[in-house]
C-alpha cells in the first residue's frame, strides 16, 4: 500500500467526527458495508430524483449518527475533438472519387468528417484505408454510407477502429450517382468512454403536426445525466432530423430548451444495412420530461415503437471504519453544502480498489422535521379578490399532486396575450403556477367561403371564419387540387379604428408554387402576429391564369400549459379576463424545482362561466361607440331642458 493510500486511510479514519441531526433530512437509505475499508455506492435514479440537482444535500452517517466524509465520483467520457489534416487531395478515378489525406499528427484517430458544398444531395458508400508509408494500405472500414439530403439531413462522418495513421485514403463509390465535390476533411481524435446504465423511458404522448412528430417522454426521475437517447423503429429505410429538448425555466416560464440535434437513419447500400438510431445528449436534465421532435418533411410519420436512454453513473466513495450499516440521507433544501478536504485525493480514490456497498431504496424518515426543511405550504399562495375577473372555468381534478392543465381556445382568446391575468384559485386563495410554452401545435378548423370581388375579376379571395375572435393562431395551412401554379398570397384581417373606420391589417405573405410530378403537400403561411378578429381573408392575383382552387383550411396555435400542485383534493377554478391584472409574482425557481421532478397528472377544464358582463364601452367599438355617446348626450340635454321647465320661476 503506497503512502498516498495510507494518508487517505488516516484522513478517512478521522473524518467521522461531525454529529448530525438526521431528522432534518426527509429520506433515509441503508448502506450495508461488508468489511472495513474503501467503499463505493452507486446512486440510483430514485435517489438522484429526491436529492438536490448538485447532490449537495447528501450525507452519510455511521451507526453513532456521526457524519462520514465522502467523495462524489461522476465519470464522464473525454469528448472527441477534430483537427485539420496536413494535406488533402481529391481526384476522380474509375467509378469513384479518391481522397488522399496526410494526417500530420501522432494522435489516435477514430474517424474522419468529410466536407462538401452546401446544397448537394446524394447518398454514397465509402471505403477508408490507412497507411504509415503510402505503400502498404490496410482497410479500416468498407461500405459505410455518407449522404446529404435536401431536407437538411446529412451524415458525413465515417468511424473506424482507433489507431495512429500517417496517411488515410478514402474511396467514394460514384457508380450509382455522379461525383460530388469534396472540399476538405477533419480528423476525429478519439475520446475515452465512461460507464452508463439504462434508464426506463415511457412514451407518454405523441402529437402529429404537418411534417413533424413530437414525442413526450418520461424519464422516471429528475436531474439525471443523460448520455444518449435511442429510438426503436421497424422502418426499413429512412432519414430524419431529430431534436431532443427539455423544459427549462426561463423568464419565469417553462420553455423547451434544445439539448441535441442529430440525423437518424437506416439506409441500404448494396445490400448492407447501415443505421444510426441514437442521439447523444451528455447533459443533466433538470426535470423528468424530455421531448423528441422528428422532422418528417414530406414523408409519412416515422413509426417508433420504443425509446431507450442511457445515463451516466454517479458514485459515492467513503472509508468505512467498521463493517455494518451506514445511512445515506437526502432531501434537505436548507442545509449548506458539505466541505470535505478530499479534493487533493480524488484521483487516488477513483483509482483505488473499493468494495461495493449495497444501498436500499429510499424511504421517508419517520422522525423528519418539516419545520427544518422546505415549507410544505409552497403549493398555496396569497388570497385573491376575484371580483374584477370576467370568466372562469372549473378544473377537473382527479388526485392530489402535480397537475398539468392545457389552456383551450376559450381561455387563450379571452385572457391577456401575455397571460398575466391567469389565476388558479381555490376557496379565494390563489395557487402558484408555472406557464409552460410547448412545441405542440393544436388545430383549429376554419370555415371557408368564397369572397371574390366582381370588380376585381383576376383576384381569388377566401373568407375564413374562426370559432371566436382573438384565438392566437400562428399559421394556417390549406390544400390545392391545382397541379401547376405559382402565386403570391396575401393573408389579412379587417379591423376597425377608434373612429369606426375599417382598415386592412396584414397577417402574412407567402409564395406558393407547385409543378407537375411534385408530391402533393399542404400550403402553409406563418403569421407575423395572431389575429384579433374572428375573420381571416386570403387572396391572390391569378393574372391571366385560371383561378386557383384552395380547400381544407386549418389554423394552428401553440399548446400552452399551466403547471401547479395540490396537497389535497379541493375545488379548483381557472380565472381569466381581467385586463387590469398585473402578472403574479411567485417563487418560480422553488416551484420549478418541485414540479419538474414530479409526475404530472393531465387535467381538463369544464364549461366557461361568465362572472362579470363587459362594460358597455368595451362591447361597443368604432362608429357604434360614437352613436352611443351621441344618443346619451341628447338624452342628458333633454332631461336638463325638462328639469329647467319644471323649476318654479323666480
Amino acid at each position: 500500500m503506497n503512502r498516498g493510500i495510507i494518508s487517505l486511510l488516516i484522513i478517512f479514519s478521522s473524518g467521522a467526527l461531525y454529529a448530525l441531526t438526521p431528522n432534518q433530512w426527509q429520506f433515509h437509505q441503508a448502506i450495508e458495508v461488508p468489511a472495513p475499508g474503501l467503499v463505493q455506492v452507486n446512486l440510483s435514479a430514485e435517489t438522484i430524483n429526491i436529492a438536490r440537482p448538485d447532490l449537495s444535500d447528501l450525507r452519510i452517517v455511521d451507526a453513532d449518527e456521526k457524519e462520514v466524509p465522502f467523495l462524489i465520483d461522476q465519470p464522464m467520457p473525454r469528448a472527441e475533438s477534430t483537427v485539420r489534416p496536413k494535406d488533402f487531395h481529391a481526384e476522380i478515378v474509375s467509378a469513384g472519387t479518391r481522397l488522399l489525406i496526410t494526417t500530420g499528427t501522432d494522435l489516435i484517430i477514430a474517424g474522419i468528417g468529410l466536407e462538401t458544398p452546401a446544397g448537394a444531395s446524394f447518398i454514397k458508400s465509402v471505403r477508408v484505408e490507412g497507411s504509415s508509408d503510402q505503400k502498404n494500405w490496410r482497410t479500416l472500414t468498407s461500405g459505410d454510407p455518407v449522404f446529404s439530403m435536401g431536407n437538411g439531413a446529412a451524415k458525413l462522418r465515417v468511424q473506424f477502429p482507433e489507431g495512429k495513421w500517417q496517411f488515410l485514403r478514402v474511396v467514394v463509390d460514384d457508380g450509382r450517382m455522379p461525383p460530388v465535390p469534396w472540399t476538405g476533411a477533419r480528423l476525429i481524435i478519439a475520446g475515452s468512454p465512461a460507464p452508463t446504465e439504462p434508464v426506463s423511458v415511457t412514451i407518454k404522448s405523441r402529437d402529429e403536426n404537418p411534417g413533424m412528430t413530437r414525442l413526450g417522454l418520461d424519464l422516471g426521475a429528475a436531474n439525471l445525466r443523460i448520455a444518449s437517447i435511442q429510438i426503436g423503429t421497424s422502418e426499413p429505410v429512412f432519414t430524419r432530423a431529430v431534436t431532443a429538448a427539455a423544459p427549462e425555466l426561463s423568464e419565469e416560464k417553462l420553455h423547451e430548451q434544445t439539448l441535441s440535434n442529430e440525423v437518424l437513419y437506416r439506409v441500404d447500400l448494396n445490400g448492407k444495412i447501415e443505421a444510426r438510431l441514437d442521439i447523444p445528449i451528455e447533459k443533466q436534465v433538470s426535470g423528468r420530461d424530455l421531448v423528441l421532435s422528428i422532422d418528417n418533411g414530406d414523408s409519412p410519420p416515422l413509426l417508433i415503437s420504443e425509446v431507450r436512454a442511457e445515463r451516466r453513473m454517479t458514485r459515492l466513495l467513503f472509508f468505512a471504519r467498521a463493517a455494518g450499516s451506514y445511512s445515506l440521507l437526502s432531501g434537505n433544501s436548507q442545509c449548506d453544502p458539505p466541505h470535505y478536504d478530499l479534493s487533493q485525493l480524488g484521483d487516488q480514490l477513483r483509482r483505488a480498489l473499493a468494495a461495493e456497498g449495497h444501498v436500499s431504496p429510499p424511504v421517508l424518515n419517520p422522525g423528519y422535521d418539516t419545520a427544518a426543511n422546505l415549507p410544505q405550504g409552497f403549493a398555496t399562495g396569497a388570497k385573491v379578490d376575484i371580483a374584477p375577473w370576467k370568466f372562469r372555468k372549473p378544473v377537473q381534478i382527479a388526485k392530489a399532486g402535480a397537475q398539468q392543465l392545457e389552456l383551450d381556445p376559450d381561455v387563450l382568446a379571452r385572457a391577456m396575450p401575455d397571460l398575466r391575468d391567469l389565476r388558479v384559485v381555490s376557496e379565494n386563495v390563489q395557487l402558484p403556477y408555472l406557464i409552460e410554452r410547448t412545441s405542440i401545435d393544436r388545430t383549429v378548423n376554419l370555415t371557408a367561403a368564397s369572397a371574390n370581388d366582381r370588380e376585381r375579376p383576376t383576384i381569388s379571395r377566401w373568407q375564413l371564419k374562426l370559432p371566436q375572435a382573438a384565438i392566437p393562431i400562428t399559421r394556417i395551412t390549406c390544400a390545392s387540387d391545382s397541379r401547376l401554379f405559382e402565386r403570391i398570397f396575401r393573408v389579412w384581417e379587417e379591423l376597425t379604428d377608434e373612429r369606426g373606420n375599417k382598415y386592412p391589417a396584414e397577417l402574412a405573405q407567402a409564395t406558393w408554387r407547385r409543378v407537375p410530378n411534385q408530391p402533393a403537400r399542404q400550403l402553409a403561411a406563418s403569421f407575423e402576429r395572431p389575429p384579433r378578429s374572428d375573420t381571416i381573408l386570403i387572396e391572390t392575383d391569378n393574372g391571366d391564369n385560371s383561378p386557383i382552387e384552395l380547400h381544407e383550411f386549418r389554423g394552428y396555435y401553440p399548446a400552452t400549459r399551466v403547471i401547479f400542485a395540490l396537497n389535497r383534493l379541493q375545488p379548483i377554478a381557472l380565472y381569466y379576463g381581467n385586463d387590469e391584472a398585473a402578472a403574479p409574482r411567485y417563487d418560480a425557481k422553488l416551484i420549478a424545482a418541485q414540479l419538474l421532478r414530479s409526475e404530472r397528472t393531465a387535467v381538463a377544464l369544464g364549461p366557461q362561466e361568465t362572472l362579470k358582463s363587459e362594460r358597455v364601452t368595451e362591447t361597443l367599438s368604432g362608429s357604434a361607440r360614437y352613436i352611443f355617446w351621441g344618443a346619451l348626450g341628447i338624452v342628458v340635454a333633454a332631461l336638463l331642458l325638462l328639469i329647467s321647465r319644471l323649476l318654479p320661476k323666480v
